[in-house]
């Protein structure tokens, strides 16, 4: 009996020890929020083949919607999206013509020709509605996304993947739960896209490994990080201005899981955050590997809380008037 307590004490010893070796990586590993650009990445091409500096998402809006593509490799599946989504933004331009929207193309450090096919609507639309952002080095999608965001001009900012995934049109769902969201506390809020709804659909067509990976994260999410979003990874949210600096300011987590932690960023400074059913279609070539994907994504949400937790991240105060 006494062997099997030294047993059991020695094992819960080395548990404890192995959860604060854990934390210890976590914190020391931790990087602050990577701001920087290079040069190239400071300028946008316009359609007569000049260079112009990029706006900064501190500067006042100057158009109402901002949407931001992040795209690595997406010279054959982009196209489709940019036509569904310009024909939409013009066909409400010419409903409104107070309406006045940009397209901003984060090249995520591609190897194909991504570039150049974005470049062609920056020539059909003009640079006014479409700029394109080619980053030096691939930094995942949620650097790409933050850097388009951090270059945008709009009073309300949608982040929409280049697969064309969610109907373009339910921007106008999204933009409703945005309205909705009473108060807005210093006119900050978040609508996200959610798929909530075909779960059971897509429950039964994946398999049964991918549904076991897919429930784990799910669970992940709820205990370490968000509550409340039954679909955290849902391409197409919508920002208010004012809630996308303080987020994406903040923001760490430049790989899949970003979108974890800008919701945690999001509940954290008590942004209200509304969640919207879309329509979504699984179109084919994810770049998501399920089995190393899920892998990558679960430390890195474990990392989130750590590094919350231990102070290796902090969260800026808000501060008062």
């Amino acid at each position: 009996m006494d062997c099997i307590c030294e047993i059991l004490q020695g094992l819960l010893f080395l548990a404890i020890a192995a959860v604060i070796l854990f934390c210890m990586v976590a914190h020391v590993t931790a990087g602050g929020a990577d701001l920087t650009r290079h040069d190239e990445e400071k300028r946008f091409i316009t359609a007569a083949g000049s260079e112009e500096l990029f706006p900064s998402l501190r500067d006042p809006p100057s158009v109402e919607l901002s949407v931001v593509v992040p795209a690595y490799n997406e010279e054959l599946r982009m196209p489709v999206m940019l036509d569904e989504a310009l024909e939409y933004l013009e066909s409400r331009r010419k409903r409104r013509a107070s309406f006045d929207y940009e397209v901003i193309v984060v090249d995520d450090g591609s190897k194909d020709k991504t570039t150049q096919v974005a470049l062609r609507y920056t020539e059909m639309y003009g640079a006014d509605k479409v700029r394109v952002l080619t980053l030096v080095k691939n930094r995942g999608k949620g650097g790409a996304v933050r850097m388009g965001t951090l270059s945008s001009r709009g009073r309300l900012i949608l982040m929409a993947d280049a697969d064309g995934a969610t109907k373009f049109a339910d921007l106008e769902k999204v933009e409703e739960g945005l309205r909705q969201l009473s108060p807005k506390p210093d006119n900050m809020a978040v609508s996200c896209g959610s798929r909530a709804h075909l779960e059971q659909e897509a429950l039964a067509q994946r398999s049964m490994f991918r549904n076991f990976l897919m429930r784990g994260f799910h669970f992940l999410v709820w205990f370490l990080c968000v509550r409340g979003i039954r679909d955290t990874q849902c391409g197409f949210k919508i920002f208010t201005r004012e809630a996308a600096l303080r987020i994406f300011s903040s923001l760490h987590v430049e790989r899949w899981a970003f979108d974890v932690e800008l919701l945690y960023i999001a509940q954290r400074y008590k942004i209200p955050v509304a969640e919207v059913a879309v329509n979504w279609t699984e179109i084919e070539g994810s770049k998501l590997v399920p089995f190393w994907s899920w892998l990558q994504m679960g430390r890195d949400l474990v990392f989130i809380r750590l590094r919350y937790l231990t102070g290796a991240w902090k969260l800026r105060p808000i501060k008062s008037d």
